[in-house]
């Protein structure tokens, strides 16, 4: 996994009022939580966050907080319901012997036989929830449909990874051939 590199500084004041305070001067209020000490108030930098969040890859998150280093992940954003705006981050710390929970996306490999005989390719869902020791997770999760033929699923049952644990509901759908009017009622010629 990548490790994206995150700058923060401690704040002593908290609320509502504060909070405020912070975001007016470009700063978003964050917590750490999960570690051995008490949970960790800091502030960022909204330019900073900006290729952490608005994007498709998942991160480890290395902070430093005044002289302090701390791995994370990402657990939570708060957005304004109306502007988009992000009020609040929630992180996780992260150790290397203790294991964390983290979704991680899936990516497609290979033609599957079902689209070559016409059908369609679904996609149901998006990312799977893993549990394991952080090392052990990959960028994204990468599953091959090649043998996906016609009126089939791939479940997440179905799906087995090394030293990963599936969280997700065995009778999930990851991805399904589905049919479409041209193979139920094929045109003659």
């Amino acid at each position: 996994m990548k490790i994206f590199q995150l700058k923060g500084s401690k704040r002593n004041i908290f609320g509502k009022k504060a909070a405020k305070m912070h975001r007016k001067e470009s700063l978003i209020p964050c917590i750490l939580y999960g570690g051995s000490e008490n949970t960790i108030h800091f502030n960022v930098s909204k330019d900073n966050v900006r290729k952490l969040i608005y994007t498709p890859i998942v991160y480890l998150v290395s902070l430093s907080i005044e002289e302090q280093s701390y791995l994370s992940i990402l657990k939570e954003i708060q957005f304004h319901p109306v502007s988009d705006e992000i009020l609040h981050i929630d992180f996780l710390q992260i150790f290397e012997n203790k294991p964390t929970i983290i979704n991680i996306p899936i990516e497609l490999e290979g033609t599957a036989k079902g689209i070559k005989e016409g059908g369609k390719l679904s996609l149901k869902t998006k990312t799977l929830k893993i549990k394991g020791i952080y090392k052990n997770f990959p960028e994204k999760i990468i599953i091959n449909v090649e043998n996906l033929e016609l009126n089939k699923t791939i479940k997440v049952g179905d799906l087995f990874f090394e030293n990963l644990e599936l969280l997700n509901a065995k009778d999930t759908i990851v991805v399904s051939i589905k049919l479409t009017r041209a193979t139920v009622n094929p045109v003659n010629v």
